[in-house]
């Protein structure tokens, strides 16, 4: 059975990905992981969430992938105990000197995608450092993953969705150029994202589409493979790899469901839905490609990204299960029909459409900013939880 593994940032997306059917989370922990601006979890929140998870029967990993100094395994020995105390499933490590330290605290140790693990020999040099599985670099195509998988004596782990990077899986030198940030130690401020326009000495040109001559042309699309899962099934892979550590949880959520329906669909006789990638073009997304799964990508700019945005609504004030009704204060107008998203740490998140709403007992169409409206929600939500609408770019 192959393993879908989803990212999660903080307690709400990590909820998200375990209700959405996530057999494994990879998280990150303060100060070893290569999304040092995402919330992370700290060393005394580990055994939150894996307890969080294996009582979903999921496991966790925990990534400690950045490129690292003296200094820095220093720290990552003092802090195992801990880790190891937690319980957590697994190490993501992509450092050799990390990944003897993993190995003598006798954990579970996978190889990351930083290392760029490209070849059957590497994997049987990863194989007697104690690695039971390595995650293959993104610049591989389909047929070579099949390769590799064919006489690997690891497990294999392959990116299937999300973001991709314009360097070869994270060795990127913009933000250090730009900023003097790191980007091999989770600095990386994604400065591709930019809009760009290119100048040469010797006049030639790059041709750009979007107006005043810039355009995004560093920034990659994100990956989609969810019309290729029979191919990825039957490559020999053991896990599906979402990206997504610094998304937010209804991204991690939907992806997941999607996912996770597309996997259970081939198990059962497999017939592509179009409504999958529907979904996921309704979460943040860059345009899709299929990565070097079958070429190398193209140099064009992202074109299907997403026509929606989030937009912060109001905060979830109470919750009556009785009559499945939330009292929500609102931050901003609100009306029937309009797409709503409520997240929070417990309750993941919940995607459903206003149809109901009340103020002091009268039905009503629509209410605005400041007002305490009652909001008919089926699924349980709790205190605290955020609801955002959908609303068009």
């Amino acid at each position: 059975m192959v393993e879908l593994l989803s990212p999660a940032g903080n307690f709400t997306s990590l909820s998200s990905a375990l209700k959405n059917g996530a057999d494994s989370v990879y998280i990150g922990i303060q100060g070893f992981n290569m999304r040092a601006h995402s919330t992370n979890f700290s060393l005394s929140e580990l055994e939150k969430a894996v307890n969080m998870t294996h009582k979903h029967e999921s496991r966790l990993y925990v990534c400690t992938n950045t490129m690292m100094r003296n200094q820095d395994l220093d720290g990552l020995e003092k802090m195992l105990p801990g880790v190891v105390e937690s319980g957590v499933d697994a190490l993501i490590v992509s450092d050799l000197g990390a990944l003897e330290l993993i190995r003598d605290h006798h954990l579970e140790a996978h190889y990351s995608v930083q290392g760029n693990a490209s070849n059957t020999r590497t994997l049987h040099t990863l194989k007697k450092l104690g690695v039971k599985r390595a995650i293959l670099s993104r610049e591989l195509s389909l047929d070579e993953i099949k390769q590799i998988s064919s006489k690997s004596p690891l497990e294999i782990e392959v990116f299937i969705h999300g973001a991709q990077c314009m360097a070869l899986s994270g060795r990127c030198f913009l933000s250090s150029y730009l900023y003097q940030k790191n980007a091999n130690c989770g600095e990386c401020l994604q400065p591709c994202r930019k809009v760009w326009k290119m100048e040469c000495e010797d006049g030639s040109k790059l041709i750009l589409e979007k107006e005043d001559n810039m355009t995004h042309f560093l920034s990659p699309r994100d990956m989609c493979m969810i019309e290729y899962i029979p191919e990825l099934m039957e490559s020999g892979v053991a896990a599906f790899k979402i990206e997504g550590r610094a998304r937010s949880a209804d991204y991690v959520g939907e992806v997941t469901r999607v996912y996770q329906e597309a996997i259970n669909t081939y198990h059962n006789g497999w017939s592509f839905k179009s409504q999958w990638l529907d979904d996921l073009k309704n979460v943040f997304n860059r345009g899709f490609d299929q990565g070097f799964y079958f070429q190398k990508p193209l140099q064009d700019s992202p074109s299907n990204q997403s026509p929606y945005i989030k937009k912060d609504v109001g905060e979830v004030v109470n919750y009556f299960s009785q009559v499945k009704a939330a009292e929500v204060r609102l931050w901003s107008d609100l009306k029937l029909g309009d797409e709503l998203i409520i997240q929070g740490p417990t309750t993941g998140f919940v995607k459903q459409k206003a149809e109901s709403m009340q103020i002091e007992g009268l039905d009503i169409t629509k209410a605005i900013k400041g007002q305490n409206v009652g909001l008919k929600v089926d699924e349980k939500v709790r205190s605290g939880d955020l609801v955002y609408k959908k609303v068009k770019r």
